[in-house]
């Protein structure tokens, strides 16, 4: 019996836009059922969440790493009393360059416009394998004309992904 290949795949997921989204549907992701999520339905050996750098936040960062992530830090900036850490270029060049000849597929875990580009060219490599939108309700224009077959909806998944209070 022949044994089916299974592509070797790596997800790319802007943290801040997953969480953001999320929490505006009123809910919180449980990260850790999340990478689960990817390893069993996608077959995700790596997932690099891409987030801005708070040394207030290194307990988090550790339970992060236990749940199975890498994690690519941006340092920050304060702005208004808001932290910001955008890591959309980061994203771009890990996925793009620095890790691009190591994995066959990838899943880009963003509703963010800004992503278009990058989601045209793995598609003109056939790479991209799909694009988890984190909220059904909002997300770019731009990453629509994607849809098929490329989506899938976090916010479609809060049964099994939501964190449940202990």
């Amino acid at each position: 019996m022949t044994k089916l290949h299974t592509p070797k795949t790596y997800a790319f997921i802007d943290s801040q836009n997953l969480n953001l989204a999320i929490c505006d549907l009123g809910w919180r992701l449980d990260f850790k059922k999340f990478r689960v999520f990817l390893r069993e339905k996608y077959g995700v050996e790596k997932a690099f969440l891409f987030l801005g750098f708070v040394k207030e936040n290194k307990n988090l960062y550790e339970s992060l790493r236990r749940d199975g992530y890498e994690l690519i830090f941006k340092p920050t900036l304060e702005q208004n009393g808001k932290i910001k850490g955008n890591c959309d270029a980061e994203l771009v060049l890990h996925c793009a360059k620095i890790e691009f000849d190591n994995f066959e597929k990838a899943i880009l875990v963003s509703g963010d416009g800004d992503f278009h580009c990058l989601v045209k060219f793995l598609v003109s490599e056939n790479k991209l394998l799909k694009i988890g939108i984190p909220s059904r309700k909002k997300f770019s224009s731009l990453l629509r004309g994607f849809r098929t077959p490329y989506f899938f909806y976090v916010s479609d998944l809060r049964k099994i992904l939501e964190h449940k209070k202990r």
